[in-house]
Formats: structure tokens, sequence, C-alpha cells
């Protein structure tokens, strides 16, 4: 499958969602309120941290199957090594998903800090809760698939339609039927079922065929090549969880829930950031893996690069309409004045290090693609030694601001003392020119039209307008953003990446 097409298809689905979810965050504050809203973003945040149990599974999964694809592992090998992941996943989604079931009264009564909601109904719906974050995490494996065989136009497809029926088609539900939390998790907890069947079903049409005689039962021994690979990915993993959730965790103990409802709608918008990035990580890595199976260096490097300068002309422009101008958008997005008042700077904050993220995560594309994921490892130890107590610290003593500042804080040290170190490993040479040409270049003229913004625009007071005015502030980033970025002149190679050869300088 052509890299180009992945990449839009990967865009324009995530592009979606994104949209979406953001959207109809207004009408999901309006008829369920802000507590029960709470409950959402106590969701959200409970299937991330889910992702702790992972133990590096699925992007070994990913991993294995863009090998494959390469040449790298016979079919039979591949077909063990996925009825041997199946089974590790089944044990795990029963162990976590029954902890999260049956501790779900404890969570309630103690833990949640609900005001108006009946704790009956609320320990219902963390019981529902935990079987929807069972599901969607055991759709990983087979996302991973699906990914590493690069056939994401059809994850594309499928991932966009399970999002209009969690975003959008709960709507009339919470409009004609009932806004009750109990309805709305309900209802996520069918089309959960829903997407795991369709995930299995394309896995299953992807897979190589094998000989009827030769059994696929249950076997440890497909693992333990992979072992080392898969548990760096899953400690790692699992720090960074700690990294970037302890803040979450900690709010939702300390802040009524209501509170934290306004909270997680900040958190949404700004993360979504990362739905620029995801697209292009999802088809390059599984193509890098390739690339370096096949021993094509240079080309792998030419990818990364321009695939950096993709990531920049797209992220840094909606980082910058966040970080700017933050109490405009939060108003033309619901006209909410409590939430604007209380999140505000908040969004500004984790605007600031989520765009920094988009771009601080490409040496591990690096990393993964080589199949060496020792300095990830190290360097994520150390930073969560150094930054997680900071993060805890921030939450207790100065709530939403002070995990705002140490997230922006964390992402900066990550981004200029651990990237270079990577770079001069895996690719010398390579740092201070993908620095300077493929993100300063392209970054320096939107960040002087965006200061010129913040003193000069007189925004509009009416919703609409101010909208309509920050879209275009957008276009008009992008705009000047694009014209320096120099390796996107040719969509060409990267779209065929093997009749390209560029220089790592």
């Amino acid at each position: 499958m052509s890299l180009k097409h992945n990449l839009a298809a990967n865009y324009l689905s995530q592009g979606y969602i994104a949209i979406v979810g953001v959207v109809l965050v207004p009408l999901y504050l309006k008829y369920m309120g802000a507590e029960a809203y709470g409950l959402v973003g106590f969701y959200a945040m409970l299937q991330r941290w889910f992702n702790v149990l992972d133990m590096g599974l699925t992007p070994t999964m990913a991993h294995q199957t863009a090998r494959f694809h390469g040449g790298g592992l016979s079919a039979l090998d591949y077909r063990r090594l996925v009825r041997a992941l199946e089974g590790i996943f089944f044990a795990v989604a029963l162990f976590g998903g029954g902890l999260l079931f049956l501790s779900a009264h404890w969570v309630g009564g103690h833990w949640l800090k609900v005001r108006s909601l009946p704790l009956g109904e609320v320990a219902f719906c963390l019981q529902m809760i935990a079987i929807i974050v069972a599901l969607r995490w055991m759709g990983g494996l087979y996302r991973g698939a699906v990914t590493g065989a690069e056939h994401q136009v059809w994850l594309s497809g499928f991932t966009a339609l399970v999002a209009t029926l969690r975003f959008v088609a709960v709507v009339p539900v919470m409009i004609f039927v009932s806004a009750a939390p109990a309805v709305f998790f309900g209802f996520q907890l069918g089309t959960a079922v829903f997407e795991i069947a369709g995930l299995m079903w394309m896995t299953g049409r992807l897979l190589p065929q094998v000989p009827p005689s030769q059994k696929l039962e249950w076997d440890w021994t497909p693992l333990k090549p992979v072992l080392g690979f898969a548990l760096t990915i899953a400690f790692t993993s699992t720090v960074w969880v700690f990294v970037t959730q302890s803040d979450q965790l900690v709010l939702s103990k300390l802040l009524p829930l209501a509170d934290y409802g306004y909270f997680t709608a900040a958190i949404l918008v700004a993360s979504g950031l990362m739905i620029v990035s995801g697209p292009v990580s999802s088809a390059i890595m599984p193509r890098m893996t390739n690339l370096e199976a096949r021993g094509d260096h240079t080309q792998l490097i030419a990818i990364y690069r321009q695939a950096t300068q993709l990531i920049v002309v797209t992220a840094v422009p909606a980082t910058l309409v966040l970080a700017c101008f933050p109490r405009q958008v939060l108003w033309a997005w619901t006209g909410d004045t409590v939430l604007v008042d209380k999140v505000a700077t908040v969004l500004r904050l984790y605007a600031l290090g989520y765009g920094i993220l988009t771009v601080g995560a490409f040496p591990y594309y690096l990393q993964y693609a080589k199949g060496n994921l020792r300095l990830h490892l190290i360097g994520n130890v150390f930073f969560a030694v150094l930054l997680i107590p900071s993060i805890i610290w921030s939450a207790i003593h100065y709530g939403m601001i002070g995990t705002g500042w140490a997230w922006l804080a964390s992402n900066i040290i990550y981004f200029l003392l651990w990237t270079p170190l990577v770079h001069r490993h895996f690719a010398p040479g390579l740092h201070w020119g993908w620095i300077l040409r493929d993100i300063a270049r392209p970054c320096t003229p939107a960040l002087l039209l965006a200061a010129a913004a913040s003193w000069l625009v007189a925004w509009s007071q009416s919703r609409t307008w101010l909208a309509a005015e920050l879209v275009g502030a957008g276009v008009a980033f992008m705009i000047v953003t694009y014209l320096p970025a120099d390796r996107l002149t040719s969509v060409r190679r990267l779209a065929m990446p093997h009749r390209a050869k560029r220089d790592v300088a």
C-alpha cells in the first residue's frame, strides 16, 4: 500500500475523529452536565492507564507484522506469534477489566468527589467502563496487526465509523431518550463490542495461510525472540503513562468531579494535537521498519526528515492558535464563561507541551525502526525519576495550573537533552540539520506572525465570527510554515520511498 495513501487515509480519519470529538463536547456538557462529563474524562484516563498492562505487546505485534511483510519472518512463525499474543492479551484483559469491575463501588464512593450523582449509578457506570476499557484495549492487538500490514486505509475508515458511533450517534440518544450517564456508557459498551468484532474480522483476513496439519496451539516459545524488544517497550510505555497521566490521576482525586470535567475538556483540546502526529507515526513506523529490514538506511532517514517537516507544518500552526489565544478558542468552542475562566491557562500550557511532544517523539520512531530501544529505556527511567514526583507535587500544591507547568517543563527537558543523544547514536550527523532545517526554519515565520497577531488583532465578540477568525489565523500560520519546508515540495519522494535517495545531512 502506498505510503501517500496511508498518510492521507490516516489524516482524514484522525482529523474527522478530532473534529467530532471536540465539537460535540459542548453538547455533552449541556445535556449530561459537568459532573457526569467528569465520568467521561475519568473513563478516558482509565483507558490510558490500562495501557500499563500492555507489556509492549501491541507495538511488538505491529513491528513483527511489518517484519513478516518485509521478508524477515516466515508465515508459520508469524501465525504462531499471533496466537501466543492473543492468549496473553485475553488473559490480561480479563485480569485488568475484572479488577476495575470489582473496585467500582470503592472508586465511586472513596476516590471520586461526587456531589450530585447517585453513588449507585456512578458505580454501575464504572463497571461498564471496566468492560469497555478491557474490550478496547484487546482491540489494540488487532490494530497492531492491521497497521503493521500497512492496510491503514481500511483501518482509518473503520476507525472513523466507530468514532461516528461513539461520538455522534450517541447525541440523539441523549436528546431524545436519556442523558443519564448509565445510558451513555451502555451505548459506548455496544460500540466497543462492534469495534473489536470488526478488528478481529479484518485481522483474520490478513493472516497468512498455513497447512492444516500444522496446529496453532498456544505456546510461549514464539514470544522468546521478541521478549527483549517487547519488555523494553513495556517498561518505557509504563513510565510514559506515569509521566503523562499522573497529573490526571491525582487531580481526579483532588478536584470536584465537575471541575475535573472542565479540566478534561481542556486536555481534550490540547491533546488533539497528537491527532496530527498519530497518522504520520502509524504510516512511517512500519515503512521505516521495512526499510531497516532491507538495509536501506539512507531512505529511512529521508522519510524520517520529510515526516518531521510534515508534522511541523501541521502541528505548529494548531499549537500556536491554542497557546496564543486560549480564551478565544474556549469561548468560540463552548460559550461557557466558567470553563474559560477555569482552564484557559491550563489549555495554553498543555498545548505547548503537546506541541513539543509531536516533534520530540521522532527519535522513538527511529529507535523503533532499528529494533533497539536501549536508549529509550534509559531516557525514560531518568525522566521518570526526575519528573513524576514533580508532577504529583505540582498537582497537590497548585492544582491544574501546576500540572500544566510540570507537563510543559518535562517535554522541554526531554527534547533538549535526550533527542541529540539518540540521533548521535543512531544517525551521526543528523541532529543539527534536523533541528535547523526541518524544525526551526519552518517554525520561525509562524512564531513571528503569531507574536504579531497577539499584539495587533482585535477579536470578534461573536462566537461564529471568532471561530472563523481563529481558523483564518491557523491557515495563515500553516502557509508561512509550509513555504520554507523544502522537503515537502515533492510528495512523490514520500509516497515512493524506493526511488529516492537523500543524504542524511
